[in-house]
């Protein structure tokens, strides 16, 4: 009989996709990513569906957009009837472990109640673990709630624990999930605290293009950012060293990618929830069976693909509800059928909604809602256009030019149809020019008066 696949997630936080070399970034920060991703499956267009933690967290665990699970911002709990990859590979046969942050268990700070854990049998994990930890004090609650506490720089501590998980469960099948928080800021003291002398090592080193242009904390924040980063991929090079010493390394499908990237406060007054590639763009490769040698795939790639794709490599049925879909037809070249443009749904910042083809970015805005209280809206406004081919940084807002009407008008079609196919009403999106010339009017009405 044919063993199966373990597999991993390594879900980091708030990693931007430039931080590998393979996207140009020059500081040799990422090699254990960067060598996973050449020998596996590289998806170097890959985009998060909802660029906040919780919202993002519940996709990756359904396969269905933040609006049709409800956990559209942070502070909301994932469902508990709906059913998430620890159920799948539990009901498959497999010994299923979360370790690190989980960010689905409502309010909770720290420990998280059995009934909220969605299926994991394991669990060694923090709900917010940038608010129960601090870079060398980590403390993770385990299946009886208890405290544990960690020793190590905070993702060494979880990584720690994950491969003391592998080296335990080696005879049978298992999932695992490991979260670490890095690079996420420290809320506490708006920082990104690195290991002690990694930020030596970046401070007033490269800075990405938009960052460079746009200021924000970026050279406030970049060398702890950076040195954060490295740490992590020292980190998951252990793991890999770890299965490989196991014998485990060639039947152990492992994917890494993150919830979301980081804008430096360029964009609003935060690190996220815009539309931006800065905001939304992350890393993500997967090697294993069914992926190796597989190389680089342009294809767009959305954080919600990735449960019905490794539930497809694993060999288990992927249910008709999830709302990503599997790219294991395209790697086994049985067909060529993939959208051509990804969804992006943000909240907290904005009720906002963007469309992301290869070249174009669409953004549209519902600035009478409320993004903490409501999901959608049944009106928006367009905000921004942006030509990425040209544009790559995002620096030049096309919403207004003439040139570019029939194009924005094709695009609004777009993501109103790609809205309407996640369960969203049809809204009504009013152009850039409409919103204009109604604000014209109403100016000159009060002139008037």
């Amino acid at each position: 009989m044919k063993k199966k696949s373990n597999v991993i997630i390594f879900f980091t936080d708030q990693q931007r996709w430039d931080t590998s070399e393979l996207y140009g970034n020059p500081l040799d920060l990422t090699p254990n990513f960067d060598r996973m991703a050449v020998q596996g499956t590289h998806f170097y267009s890959a985009f998060t569906c909802q660029p906040v933690c919780g919202p993002a967290r519940g996709s990756l665990q359904t396969g269905k957009y933040a609006t049709s699970i409800g956990t559209f911002r942070n502070g909301i709990p994932l469902p508990e009837n709906e059913k998430t990859l620890g159920h799948y590979f539990k009901q498959a046969g497999y010994n299923t472990a979360y370790i690190g942050k989980w960010h689905l268990g409502g309010n909770n700070l720290g420990a998280v109640p059995q009934k909220m854990r969605s299926g994991y049998d394991y669990w060694l994990a923090s709900n917010i673990l940038e608010f129960t930890s601090s870079p060398y004090k980590t403390t993770l609650y385990n299946n009886a709630n208890k405290p544990v506490k960690l020793p190590g720089y905070r993702c060494d501590a979880v990584v720690d624990a994950a491969i003391s998980y592998v080296n335990e469960n080696q005879k049978n099948p298992f999932f695992l999930f490991v979260s670490p928080v890095e690079p996420h800021m420290q809320n506490q003291i708006d920082d990104f605290p690195p290991p002690e002398g990694y930020r030596e090592r970046y401070t007033s080193k490269w800075v990405p293009p938009d960052l460079a242009a746009l200021g924000g904390s970026a050279h406030q924040h970049l060398g702890g950012y950076w040195g954060m980063v490295k740490r992590i991929d020292e980190a998951f090079g252990r793991m890999l060293d770890a299965l490989r010493s196991l014998d485990l390394l060639e039947s152990t499908i492992i994917v890494y990618t993150s919830d979301h990237g980081c804008h430096f406060k360029t964009r609003n007054s935060e690190y996220k929830r815009s539309c931006h590639e800065s905001s939304i763009r992350i890393p993500m490769a997967i090697q294993g069976p069914g992926f190796d040698g597989k190389g680089r795939v342009t294809r767009l790639m959305s954080l919600v693909d990735i449960p019905p794709t490794i539930l497809d490599a694993a060999e288990i049925k992927v249910s008709s509800d999830m709302q990503g879909r599997s790219i294991m037809p395209i790697l086994r070249n049985q067909c060529d059928d993939w959208p051509d443009e990804v969804l992006i749904q943000i909240s907290e910042s904005q009720v906002g909604r963007a469309i992301r083809t290869q070249r174009w970015k669409y953004c549209v805005t519902a600035p009478d809602k409320d993004p903490t209280m409501e999901m959608d809206s049944g009106r928006y406004e367009e905000q921004f256009l942006y030509d990425l081919k040209y544009d790559p940084y995002e620096l030049c807002n096309l919403i207004d030019f003439d040139s570019h009407k029939k194009l924005t008008e094709s695009l609004r079609r777009r993501l109103v149809q790609k809205m309407v196919e996640t369960g969203e009403k049809s809204p009504i999106i009013v152009s850039s020019k409409t919103k204009i010339e109604s604000q014209r009017n109403h100016w000159h009405f009060e002139a008037d008066c």
